[in-house]
Order: C-alpha cells, then sequence, then structure tokens
C-alpha cells in the first residue's frame, strides 16, 4: 500500500488547471500548424494563425488561452494500492479547483441551481470528477477544463441496431453540422459508440484525451474514424465557421459492447482551445 497526502493531491489539481488554461498541448498546437500549412482559404488561413499567436501570448504570458475556463473536469485513475491519506480524495480535487481559479484568476462559470436561480458557486467547484480504479500503486490525474460553447453541442442518440455503421456516420456529421461555428472549430469530436446512454456519453468525452494523430488501436475504429474525418471536413465550415478545409483536427472513436437491442451513439465536442494536463503521482 502507498500512501498519498491529499494536500499533494490539492496542489497537483491546482497546477494541472492553471497549466491546460494557460498552455495549449503539443499535439493540438501542430495539427493547428499544419491545418494553417495546407488551408487554401485566406479567410480561414487567417483564423488559424490568430489561434495560433493566441496560443503563444498565452504561453509566454501565462494567461488564459480561452476567456471561458469551462468547467473543471477531473479524471482520476487509482491505483488499487494507493491510500490517501490526511483527508478524503473528493475534497482534495475539489480544493484545488478552487485554488486554481483563484490564484490563476481564471474565470469562475459554475451556477449552483441550474433551473432557476443560476447563483455563480464563486469558485468554479463543484468540479465534475470521473474515477476509475486500476491496478498499481499511482495515481493518475488529467485535468479538462470544457468550454460551455463546446459542450453545448454534445449530442445522444439510441440509434437502432440496424442503422449501424453508416447510421453512426451520418448522426456524428449532421451533429457537427448542426453546430457550426458555435463549438469554436476546428473541433476534435469525441464519439462514444456502445454500452449505455451515460456510458457513451462518457466514452465520447474520454475519447478527447487521446492525443491527435494517435488513431485507434483497433482497425475497425480507426477506419470508422477516418471516415468520418473526411466527411465532416467536406462540410467546409472550417475554422470558426469562416469556411475552409479543416472543420475538425481529429475525430476520436471508442466503443464498448452493447445490448442486443441498443446501438447508442454520442458525440462530445470539443473546440480548438483543447485543454488538457495530465500528471501522475
Amino acid at each position: 500500500m502507498r500512501d498519498i497526502d491529499c494536500h499533494i493531491v490539492a496542489e497537483t489539481v491546482s497546477s494541472l488547471f492553471k497549466e491546460a488554461c494557460f498552455s495549449l498541448p503539443q499535439d493540438v498546437l501542430s495539427a493547428l500548424e499544419r491545418a494553417r500549412e495546407k488551408e487554401i482559404s485566406p479567410a480561414a488561413r487567417g483564423v488559424l494563425e490568430t489561434i495560433i499567436e493566441n496560443a503563444t501570448i498565452a504561453s509566454i504570458d501565462g494567461i488564459p488561452l480561452c476567456q471561458d475556463t469551462g468547467v473543471a473536469v477531473v479524471f482520476l485513475e487509482i491505483g488499487q494500492e494507493v491510500h490517501i491519506t490526511g483527508g478524503d480524495l473528493n475534497s482534495a480535487v475539489q480544493d484545488g479547483v478552487r485554488l486554481a481559479y483563484d490564484e490563476g484568476y481564471l474565470r469562475k462559470s459554475i451556477v449552483d441551481r441550474p433551473f432557476s436561480l443560476r447563483t455563480n458557486t464563486g469558485d468554479n467547484t463543484p468540479a465534475i470528477i470521473h474515477a476509475d480504479i486500476v491496478s498499481g500503486d499511482k495515481l493518475v490525474i488529467t485535468a479538462m477544463p470544457k468550454g460551455g460553447g463546446a459542450e453545448n453541442m454534445t449530442r445522444l442518440k439510441m440509434l437502432f441496431p440496424a442503422d449501424g455503421r453508416s447510421g453512426v456516420i451520418d448522426f456524428v456529421v449532421r451533429t457537427v453540422d448542426e453546430s457550426g461555428g458555435n463549438p469554436c472549430p476546428p473541433l476534435i469530436i469525441g464519439v462514444g459508440i456502445g454500452g449505455t446512454a451515460e456510458y457513451s456519453l462518457l466514452l465520447a468525452k474520454k475519447a478527447l484525451l487521446r492525443p491527435i494523430g494517435e488513431p485507434n488501436p483497433d482497425l475497425e475504429n480507426a477506419e470508422l474514424e477516418k471516415e468520418i474525418l473526411e466527411k465532416v471536413n467536406s462540410l467546409g465550415i472550417g475554422p470558426m465557421g469562416f469556411g475552409g478545409l479543416t472543420t475538425a483536427l481529429a475525430i476520436h472513436v471508442e466503443t464498448h459492447p452493447a445490448h442486443i437491442a441498443s446501438l447508442p451513439v454520442a458525440v462530445n465536442l470539443q473546440c480548438h482551445s483543447a485543454r488538457q494536463k495530465k500528471a501522475v503521482l
């Protein structure tokens, strides 16, 4: 059994959210640069250049990449040999988020009583925490500040099993088409297929964590990713909806076995400010 102090967890969560909000991951930045080089539309190329310049300034000056510093989404992989000491894990994560959004001068966007008073909680908590128990004696923490514009375009559809592969493709492409420029393209698109309704949504969000340029290791899934990406980019929505060749930087598909009567499909869109940061304790 390995002990990890809850105060270290809180400090790590705080650092991760500040770093994620200030610095775009290298895989995303490289994908944006490749999109800029192949873009033939002057307007779209100009948008991509501005996005890349913005990322450079944010990283150098330690300021948010985007004014919407999002919902604090936290993924935990908890080794079964880990013992959290000095407090409880959930509280430590919330303390870390609270600290990050205060010290980093990050916009606090979470409101309580969402269908009535909508009162700001004042510290961007509570965070959304997804935890998995895994083997080993490590705690892996991934911070994802998820902006509201992209998250609002999330869609779930319970397809008929007979809809099959073509039904999945049509649903994903239609979701992106109907979203237009609202989720701030170029996008990373997470697609969750199978499981149950809520699990497909989680798969779609987890899919966003995979680095751009790493196709699904399953060949069938990888081929599906490739075909959807081609169809999405043929829509011509382009960077920030200005038209162009690149509506999406990547499609990431994750699947899970499903009931014989079900074919759940979820789509979770991530904006070009695809912020995430991971640490292993």
